[in-house]
């Protein structure tokens, strides 16, 4: 595997320097799931610095690990809901360690009224929903009267009366907040799963990454 001293991210037809202290599988992927929960976190509610939270399903994605991570950043606390899985505990623990506030299973919200598991977390402003179907109403179940939900993505392969593919794929793009994303990684305050894979290992690596070998990190192809 060959390494240089400086990393690059090629945005929107122009090539983005990034200080060769970052981690190389993070400038290979920053611009991808990371950006993907950053925008969402700062481009559809004007959350409070401190004293808000957020409600999203699909928490155990590495979009939904990065949501929790930003969020507790800026004093906002998070309310997950992850699909049933006799492994619920140790996804549970993954996230609280992560600082995620509350997480749930869908079974778990199967009750009249979700919003008294709240317990002391004010109703959230603002829903993420990768997942559809059933999950992603348990996401409306928990917004707050007025609150806002952002779909970008369908994980479930159920029909949406929207289209996804209109949220997705808008050209993500920002110079700033690739640094500040990237700052994040180099100081080890923004954290998720990955794994470098030999080009001539590409096959193996693209079944992790179809999930054909169980949950797998995200794969990162080096040359």
């Amino acid at each position: 595997m060959r390494t240089w001293q400086t990393y690059v991210v090629k945005e929107e037809s122009v090539w983005h320097k990034i200080d060769k202290s970052c981690p190389m599988e993070y400038a290979a992927t920053i611009t991808v799931n990371p950006l993907t929960a950053l925008r969402m976190l700062e481009d559809f509610v004007s959350l409070a610095s401190a004293g808000d939270s957020v409600v999203q399903n699909g928490a155990t994605s590495i979009v939904g690990q990065c949501v929790i991570q930003l969020a507790r950043l800026r004093g906002i606390s998070t309310i997950n809901i992850i699909r049933d899985s006799f492994l619920f505990i140790y996804y549970e623990s993954d996230l609280k360690y992560i600082c995620a506030d509350q997480v749930f299973s869908e079974s778990q919200l199967n009750v009249k009224n979700v919003k008294s598991l709240l317990g002391e977390l004010p109703e959230p402003a603002l829903g993420f929903n990768c997942v559809g179907g059933n999950s992603a109403s348990l996401v409306l179940k928990f917004l707050r009267e007025g609150g806002t939900m952002v779909t970008y993505g369908g994980m479930s392969k159920k029909p949406n009366t929207v289209s996804t593919t209109s949220f997705i794929f808008k050209g993500f793009g920002c110079r700033e907040m690739v640094d500040y994303l990237l700052g994040l990684a180099r100081d080890g305050k923004l954290q998720y799963e990955t794994e470098l894979v030999p080009f001539d290992e590409f096959p193996v690596g693209l079944d992790k990454a179809l999930g054909k070998v169980g949950r797998q990190p995200k794969q990162v192809i080096t040359f």
